[in-house]
């Protein structure tokens, strides 16, 4: 979604750009100031995720993206994280002495070691513990040598700009999300029921830690509470827990576009367990929905959430709990934090986020023009 909205940034500003991306078929397309170059993968592809793959034969592409390059002759290469394309564009970037800018967007070590402690679940509970951790270690031991490549890196919250910075020797860059505020509205609620709707978006994961959804539904239901209910958008291999686990949950599979606002402005609070997320854009659309939030004390998420004033940030189950009952106990209070919610995300705008990755494009060429002039007074 980032990297679409600043392909979309730039058509709007009418600056050059070369959009290198995964497609159905390989081709060149322009549109405008921006040009799309499409890779198709091969039949060795493997799934990630929805939507997601990796080619491990994707290098192929190789010399035909160089072509393309050598033909927009770029300025700066700006990779997105470790996938079979940018592997390509940190090569590539190497082989043409380009200035590369390289933004974090997942936390794949986090990711694979949750999706591992369901795979080892026949191991015993201490040494699946300490297999996942050290499987988890190397991955973001290896991450942070591929990210020693750019000459700029840009993190979407404060803990990974000191991690990249610390494991790298390189500058980093904080690089948050923008939200659209007119997309994601209030005025787009159409229920008319009294009961308080919990919600989640997103995928429906491990990684997401979306298991805590039913175990908070129980909890609310010994504490006396029953005038609730759940809304869960997104697909993913927990769906199947979730619904024999759950008993006021509405799934909706996947949404985009209107259906996805309008489940969002139905929501009075939004539940975000997931503890590996590096930012967490479905906080700031709820807000922008006018909706509070409640997330985890980990990753990047607590960094959005003014606590008290646009939701709350919890340790545990227990605190998910409480403060769901005080929301669900105090109407006049859940309509301040709705109000604070909208507020918040309205000063929260794409535009400035990507003119400050503009401002990154601009000192790693700065940077690699020095170092090269540097080299040649030496010579």
């Amino acid at each position: 979604m980032t990297s679409k909205r600043l392909v979309g940034f730039a058509g709007e500003r009418g600056y050059p750009l070369l959009c290198v991306h995964a497609g159905a078929k390989t081709g060149v397309t322009g549109n405008g100031s921006v040009e799309f170059v499409s890779l198709k993968r091969s039949p060795m592809s493997f799934a990630m995720d929805e939507g997601l793959k990796y080619d491990p034969l994707f290098q192929r592409h190789s010399r035909f993206v160089e072509k393309q390059l050598e033909k927009f002759r770029p300025d700066v290469i700006h990779i997105t994280g470790l996938n079979d394309v940018s592997i390509i564009g940190s090569y590539l970037a190497w082989k043409m002495k380009l200035p590369m800018v390289g933004s974090w967007h997942t936390n794949l070590h986090e990711y694979a070691a949750h999706r591992l402690q369901n795979k080892f679940g026949f191991l015993p509970e201490q040494t699946k513990t300490n297999l996942t951790k050290f499987i988890e270690r190397k991955i973001l031991d290896g991450a942070k040598l591929y990210y020693k490549m750019p000459q700029i890196l840009l993190a979407p919250n404060e803990e990974l700009v000191e991690m990249l910075e610390r494991g790298t020797g390189r500058k980093a860059r904080l690089m948050i999300r923008g939200v659209d505020t007119n997309m994601f509205s209030p005025d787009k609620r159409t229920r008319t029921d009294d009961k308080i709707c919990f919600g989640f978006v997103g995928r429906l994961r491990a990684e997401k830690n979306v298991r805590l959804l039913a175990e908070m539904e129980k909890k609310l239901f010994e504490s006396g509470k029953d005038n609730f209910k759940f809304l869960i958008v997104g697909e993913g291999n927990e769906r199947q827990f979730l619904e024999q686990n759950m008993q006021t949950a509405e799934f909706t599979g996947f949404l985009d576009g209107e259906r996805l606002a309008e489940a969002y402005a139905n929501i009075d609070i939004f539940v975000f367990p997931s503890e590996t997320d590096a930012f967490g854009n479905v906080i700031q659309e709820a807000n922008a929905s006018g909706v509070p939030c409640l997330v985890t004390d980990q990753g990047g998420p607590k960094f959005i959430v003014k606590e008290g004033e646009t939701g709350f940030i919890a340790k545990d189950i227990d605190d998910f709990v409480k403060f769901s009952i005080e929301l669900m106990e105090n109407p006049g209070k859940l309509e301040i934090l709705k109000k604070n919610s909208r507020e918040f995300a309205r000063a929260r705008s794409w535009e400035s986020v990507f003119e400050s990755v503009y401002g990154a494009y601009q000192e790693a060429y700065d940077r690699k023009a020095k170092k090269e002039k540097g080299k040649k007074a030496n010579d």
